[in-house]
């Protein structure tokens, strides 16, 4: 999924909860934090809450606030893979697949 794509799924709501999650962790992945803020706060609310992980790569968010990668935080924590495969209702992050 491009970031256009995923930018408009999240605008405007997917099919399905699935289709969202996976537009939320392609813009995570992405690193495309500078959109309007409603969609920051999606993306940052489904990292705190498991259903999304950080993203490869860290970033910078639209105030110049780093926002680190997956690989930079600990295992089980907010934003790890380990948090989302606990927390998430599909028990896995929704990469590129």
């Amino acid at each position: 999924m491009d970031t256009y794509e995923a930018a408009m799924t999240v605008e405007q709501g997917g099919e399905a909860e699935e289709d969202e999650i996976r537009a939320l962790q392609a813009l995570i992945n992405s690193g495309t934090w500078g959109l309007q803020g409603s969609v920051g706060r999606q993306m940052m609310g489904a990292i705190e809450s498991g259903i999304c992980a950080l993203g490869n790569e860290p970033a910078t968010d639209s105030y110049g606030n780093r926002i680190p990668s997956r690989y930079e935080v600990k295992a089980g924590t907010t934003g790890s893979v380990e948090y989302v495969e606990e927390r998430s209702p599909f028990g896995r992050v929704f990469d590129a697949d």
